[in-house]
C-alpha cells in the first residue's frame, strides 16, 4: 500500500504561481512513477505532468512550457511548480502513483482544489 497527501491547492489570481506537494508513504517501490492529474468540473481527469524514479519528465502540451515536475528523493515527496496560471487550469488535482512495470494508476490521493481567478 502507499499513501500519497496532498498540499498546496489554493486560490490565486491569472498569472500567479502554486507549487502542489505530494508526500508519498508506505511500500514505495524502487521503480516508479509518480504525478498529476487534475479534474475540471464537467470534464475527464486528465494527465498533468509526471516524472519517475529515474528522473524522467512528461508533461500534457498546455502545461508544459508554464509548469515544471521534480521530486526530493528523501523525502519521497513530489512537487508542481505551477506559473503563469490560467482561469482554464482550474480543476482539483490529484497526486498518483504506480510502479514502472505498470500502466494504470494503482494509487491516488485526496486531491486538492487549484482555482485561478480570471
Amino acid at each position: 500500500q502507499v499513501q500519497l497527501v496532498e498540499s498546496g491547492g489554493g486560490l490565486v489570481q491569472t498569472g500567479g504561481s502554486l507549487r502542489l506537494s505530494c508526500a508519498a508513504s508506505g511500500s514505495i517501490f524502487r521503480q516508479y512513477a509518480m504525478g498529476w492529474y487534475r479534474q475540471a468540473p464537467g470534464k475527464q481527469r486528465e494527465l498533468v505532468a509526471t516524472i519517475t524514479s529515474g528522473g524522467s519528465r512528461n508533461y500534457a502540451p498546455s502545461v508544459k512550457a508554464r509548469f515544471t515536475i521534480s521530486k526530493d528523493n528523501a523525502k519521497n515527496t513530489v512537487y508542481l511548480q505551477m506559473n503563469s496560471l490560467k482561469p482554464e487550469d482550474t480543476a482539483v488535482y490529484y497526486c498518483a502513483f504506480r510502479r514502472i512495470t505498470t500502466v494504470q494508476v494503482e494509487y491516488w490521493g485526496q486531491g486538492t482544489q487549484v482555482t485561478v481567478s480570471s
